[in-house]
């Protein structure tokens, strides 16, 4: 095998798809934060474990350390804005978001396809980033939604319609 770039290794990752969520939390002040995340997986059922990375340096770091908690939005296929509006860092990013405290106390962004309430159970370095794993307090699931996916640098959806099993 030969050698690759860094740039061809980024377009090898964009050809397997993913979903796309938001991360929320709180810092110390109670101010909400949230970042877009699509390196999210699930772990295990029993118990109920989730995976996520992020970035070593994140502003987010401290706020999703070991025993904090988080909530998962997995975003619906109409919410490419709010992915995107995440995705960069800004000052109060609730502004213009539909939004509202969720029983945990964490923010929670409307009108998405599932809510994941976890806590940090361990953290992992994996190269340039963090992996969380966390585990699953609360959840809630709108199955009727269809979920945005990310591939090949670009947003996508799946026609649920067609999908048949069994």
């Amino acid at each position: 095998m030969t050698p690759f770039t860094s740039q061809e290794l980024r377009k090898g990752f964009a050809s397997f798809a993913t979903g796309v969520t938001v991360i929320t939390c709180m810092d110390e002040a109670q101010s909400a934060h949230g970042i877009t995340i699509s390196s999210f997986n699930t772990v295990s059922l029993e118990p109920p474990l989730i995976l996520w990375s992020l970035k070593k340096h994140s502003r987010l770091t401290p706020w999703v350390d070991m025993g904090k908690k988080h909530l998962i939005h997995v975003l619906e296929r109409s919410q490419e804005n709010l992915a995107m509006h995440f995705a960069t860092v800004k000052q109060d990013q609730f502004q213009g978001v539909a939004h509202q405290l969720a029983n945990s106390g964490l923010t929670q962004i409307e009108g998405c396809v599932a809510y994941y309430e976890c806590e940090t159970v361990s953290i992992h370095v994996g190269g340039d980033h963090n992996i969380i794993v966390a585990k699953v307090i609360n959840l809630k699931n709108h199955p009727e939604k269809e979920p945005l996916i990310f591939a090949r640098s670009k947003f996508l959806g799946l026609d649920f319609s067609e999908v048949q099993f069994g």
